[in-house]
């Protein structure tokens, strides 16, 4: 994993942008010597939101720090109150009111751990890990910003007893078209093809769902995840994605195993038509041996097949890893150098530590304190495959950080907007990212944090939030404390200050843009671009954390409602209760009615019709010795 020696550039004029972050430094603290001694002003109340705004004060925070209580899940009671609701010999109403399963558990730091611990009267006590560095998690919940709006509760949306989504707008809108899949993964979180039943909703359903993601407040702007199984095996496919686009959505996504977006590049362009945005894409390793476990021989040539195709057809891929203690903790530094080197077709990197759940939910204990992987372990093997490039205590900070810009961006969007900016105020154990500014020419990177004050920079945002001056008046502290929190010295040879205010520029001025997009300049000197590099660890039953629950921003929009992530698929298992309610037919019957499809497992090779693409590939080892 290269990290930033030798990052070379067309502009070195660091004296000029030097002089200006200082003019910008001064600037801002001469006009906050005024702007916090006068009253605060009133923040609007958009038509998309439920109230008023949120200043920093107002936002509530989540119980954080170490020891403290919580409430959690038997790992042996869920399963068997499961079973008994699927049978029929408990319903639903038992399980919203009388809360079956759930236990007290404790958080505590201990010989440099932070466990989770808890007991059941029935099947005894558990304790997992959930850090192996305590002083990482401390910073990672001291940066969290606080919470934004409740959730709206009703009966059409958030209906899900304890498991209920409380706070936040959302970010991601996960919806599952089938599940049924191509493949035969392990892990799976969905238990794909091995249920012995099929639930696909049909389109009607579909739009069903997503009709009720927009008649509550806050109506937000949220990204569209069609998933599964895999969701391109849905006969509904690209009809579900133009009638997201139809009702306003502007990022829509698939998240997919690649292989049809391989074979194909006429379904590929098809998908770009309808509205698809780009593809999550499962992503292993950098070399078909890496991918193996998967039982796919080929399956690296097939992802890099699907990001050519999905690149020439004007879309771009978010590569998404599983990460195992075991099979592929070691490899994550190449997985990112692959992201560099091909960062104008690759955009993120979202590294998930396992969940045990789905496929692995009867995982003895064994083999999972073996197999436990946790976001400290993630982002010190990331430092030590950068070569120490990446620093876990500098250039990590919690997903929710995101939401200290929301703030800003729907304040200048103004009460008239029809939407709310997407937030990602999720809790602060789900999920860090940091971004790295990449030179497209050379393939070097550095980290963005470490010329750009992040940290004081949220700051910043905080005052321009809370003394809320108005559009012009923000938009002028904006740019102050963008351009004050600008380390030139620090920067890349030839990275020019420009880049930073284009980085932070709304995407809402082209909706259907990303970050590269708006980084791209027409000079001949246009080489730099940034890739996000994230860490996502969602909730299994030994790790399960009911305030964690609460804060989702990445909810099933369902039959049932809009259920949390970890909900859905740990937790008491809506994912199984929700398909089971509404199963399309048993496997046998489908198998009849319409036939199987194709299942690419036990070492079978995916055909390919051409595999032409100009991706920068690893050179293998063997060929480096």
């Amino acid at each position: 994993m290269s990290g930033e020696n030798d990052v070379s550039g067309f502009f070195p004029d660091r004296v000029g942008t030097s002089l200006i972050t200082r003019i910008a430094d001064v600037a801002w603290k001469a006009l906050q010597l005024i702007n916090t001694r006068l009253p605060e002003g009133e923040l609007p109340h958009p038509r998309w939101a439920p109230g008023k705004l949120s200043k920093s004060r107002e936002r509530t925070k989540p119980p954080l720090g170490f020891p403290r209580e919580t409430d959690s899940l038997c790992p042996k009671c869920v399963p068997e109150i499961r079973e008994k609701l699927i049978r029929g010999e408990i319903g639903l109403a038992e399980l919203l009111e009388n809360r079956p399963g759930e236990i007290e558990a404790q958080l505590v730091e201990e010989d440099g751990r932070i466990v989770i611990r808890k007991s059941c009267e029935k099947h005894g006590a558990f304790e997992d890990v959930l850090s192996t560095n305590p002083d990482f998690t401390r910073r990672i919940e001291n940066l969290f910003f606080g919470r934004d709006f409740h959730a709206a509760q009703d009966d059409e949306i958030h209906r899900h007893g304890s498991s209920s989504i409380k706070y936040g707008r959302g970010t991601v809108l996960t919806v599952d078209l089938t599940n049924r899949c191509n493949m035969m993964c392990n892990p799976c979180f969905t238990d794909a093809n091995q249920v012995g039943y099929v639930h696909e909703p049909d389109l009607q359903e579909i739009k069903a769902i997503l009709d009720r993601a927009v008649s509550f407040k806050p109506r937000r702007q949220i990204i569209i995840l069609f998933s599964g199984g895999e969701p391109t095996l849905s006969p509904h496919f690209l009809e579900a994605v133009a009638y997201a686009k139809s009702l306003g959505f502007y990022r829509i996504l698939a998240a997919t195993n690649g292989i049809r977006f391989a074979q194909s590049d006429e379904f590929t362009r098809r998908a770009k038509e309808a509205g698809l945005h780009g593809a999550y894409l499962q992503f292993d390793g950098t070399s078909n041996e890496l991918n193996s476990h998967r039982g796919v021989r080929n399956l690296f040539d097939v992802k890099v097949q699907a990001i050519e195709n999905m690149a020439r057809a004007g879309m771009k891929t978010t590569l998404v890893t599983t990460v195992l203690n075991t099979v592929n903790k070691d490899v994550l530094g190449r997985i990112v150098d692959f992201a560099v080197h091909n960062v104008d077709k690759v955009q993120t990197v979202v590294f998930q530590p396992v969940s045990f759940t789905g496929r692995d939910e009867a995982i003895d204990d064994g083999s999972r304190a073996v197999q436990r992987y946790t976001l400290a372990q993630m982002v010190e093997d990331l430092g030590s495959q950068s070569g120490g490039s990446l620093e876990p205590m500098r250039d990590w900070f919690p997903l929710s950080t995101y939401s200290a810009f929301t703030g800003i961006m729907d304040i200048l969007q103004g009460s008239d907007a029809s939407w709310g900016w997407s937030s990602c105020n999720c809790h602060p154990d789900c999920g860090v990212f940091t971004l790295l500014v990449v030179n497209r020419r050379t393939g070097q990177w550095i980290p963005l944090f470490k010329f750009f004050d992040y940290e004081r920079f949220m700051r910043d945002v905080r005052i321009i939030t809370d003394t809320a001056r108005g559009r012009t008046l923000t938009e002028i502290q904006l740019a102050l404390a963008i351009l004050r929190n600008f380390r030139s010295d620090l920067a890349p040879e030839g990275f020019p200050i420009s880049q930073i205010t284009s980085l932070f520029r709304p995407s809402s001025e082209a909706a259907d843009s990303d970050r590269n997009d708006r980084m791209k300049t027409r000079s001949r000197d246009d080489v730099w671009r940034v890739l996000c590099v994230e860490g996502m660890w969602f909730q299994d039953l030994w790790t399960y954390d009911f305030r964690r629950t609460e804060m989702c921003v990445i909810p099933y929009g369902t039959q049932e409602g809009e259920i949390s992530f970890c909900a859905y698929n740990t937790g008491i298992g809506w994912r199984q209760i929700v398909e089971n309610l509404h199963r399309t037919a048993t496997l046998d019957e489908w198998h009849r009615t319409r036939g199987r499809h194709e299942i690419y497992a036990k070492g079978r090779e995916v055909e390919l019709k051409s595999t032409e693409h100009d991706l920068v590939l690893p050179v293998p080892r063997a060929s480096r010795e």
